[in-house]
C-alpha cells in the first residue's frame, strides 16, 4: 500500500465527566478513501517529523480518526493546529492493551483463555471494542463474563455492535 501524503487539523475531544481530554485527528475523507478499509486500520506513519503507529477508528461519518495525545505533545501541536502528515497503512497489529478487569475473566477460565490467544490480534482489538460499546454501566460489567462464554462457544469475533460508540482508542504510539 503506498504511503498518503495529507494535512490535518487536531481538535479537542472531551470525554466522561472528570476525565482528561483527548486530542484527535481526523483523516480527511478523500484521504480515508485511500484506506485499505472502512473499518479499524492501522497505520505507520510521520507526523509533524514525528514516526508513530496507530489504529484508526471508523468515525461514523465515512472518515477515519486517531488519538494523538503524547505525539500533539511532543511535536508541540495543541487543539486547532493544522500539521503534515504520512501514513502507510500495515498488517501488522500490536497487541491491544487488555484491561485489568478482561485480563482476571480470563485468567479466571482456561478454556475461554486459550480461545483468546488462537484468534488473530485483529480480533482481539474488534472484542475490546465490543466490551465497551453499550451505553450502560451494567451491561459494561457483565461483558467479561459474555466474553469469556462466547470465546468457549466457538464465536471468533463478536457482530452486530456499533463500532463507532465508546470504542476504547489506544493513543498513537511514538516509534
Amino acid at each position: 500500500m503506498p504511503t498518503i501524503h495529507f494535512k490535518a487539523t487536531l481538535h479537542r475531544l472531551d470525554t466522561q465527566p472528570g476525565d482528561k481530554p483527548w486530542i484527535v485527528l481526523t483523516i480527511p475523507i478523500e484521504v480515508s478513501t485511500q484506506l485499505p478499509t472502512r473499518g479499524m486500520t492501522m497505520v505507520d506513519g510521520i507526523i509533524g517529523g514525528t514516526p508513530f503507529q496507530a489504529p484508526l477508528e471508523p468515525n461514523g461519518k465515512g472518515s477515519h480518526w486517531f488519538r494523538v495525545d503524547s505525539i500533539g505533545e511532543t511535536i508541540g501541536a495543541a487543539d486547532g493546529d493544522t500539521i503534515d502528515l504520512e501514513i502507510t497503512p500495515t498488517k501488522i497489529w500490536p497487541e491491544p492493551d487488555v484491561p485489568k478487569h478482561v485480563e482476571q475473566a480470563l485468567a479466571a477460565d482456561p478454556e475461554a483463555q486459550a480461545q483468546w490467544f488462537d484468534i488473530t490480534t485483529m480480533a482481539r482489538w474488534d472484542w475490546l471494542r465490543w466490551m465497551d460499546a453499550v451505553k450502560l454501566a451494567e451491561t459494561r460489567k457483565e461483558r467479561p463474563a459474555k466474553l469469556c462464554s462466547m470465546l468457549k462457544s466457538g464465536k471468533r469475533r463478536p457482530c452486530c455492535f456499533n463500532r463507532v460508540y465508546r470504542t476504547p482508542p489506544k493513543p498513537a504510539t511514538l516509534l
